[in-house]
């Protein structure tokens, strides 16, 4: 699973995800195809892993998939059962905020019907909803 090898600091603070992917990552830059992110949301590096899976299956041999984010914040939780204070709890797992205009997922070197089928598999798996976006002629 994806997340980072180091990071100056092990715990983040929560924070709010508020606006919009204005420029970063919101273009169809390496494939012919894109699954857009419409919702916002976090996407854990399980959730980026099952969704690929979903897609490398149905299209078997043929296509090259890009994975456009990365679970870069930290998540905390405390165990079960453990009362209040004491700390803040060790980081769990990973996520990656999501907002709407982000490219997810990008492939190459199928045909439209099928990597349509592929990203609807793939969305199936994602907390958000999406779309199926094309490369645009001069990009």
């Amino acid at each position: 699973m994806l997340q980072p090898a180091r990071r100056k600091y092990r715990k983040e603070q929560k924070g709010r995800n508020t606006g919009i992917s204005h420029t970063r990552g919101t273009a169809v830059s390496f494939g012919d195809f894109g699954l857009k992110a419409v919702g916002r949301g976090r996407l854990t590096a399980r959730q980026i892993e099952a969704a690929r899976r979903a897609m490398t299956r149905h299209i078997k041999r043929g296509g090259r998939i890009w994975i456009r984010v990365f679970p870069d914040k930290p998540i905390s939780q405390k165990p079960a059962e453990v009362r209040m204070g004491n700390g803040k709890g060790n980081p769990e797992y990973y996520v990656a905020e999501i907002q709407p205009g982000k490219v997810l997922y990008e492939m190459d070197g199928v045909d439209e019907t099928l990597a349509r089928e592929a990203f609807r598999l793939a969305a199936a798996k994602l907390p958000l909803s999406t779309t199926f976006v094309v490369r645009q002629v001069g990009q």
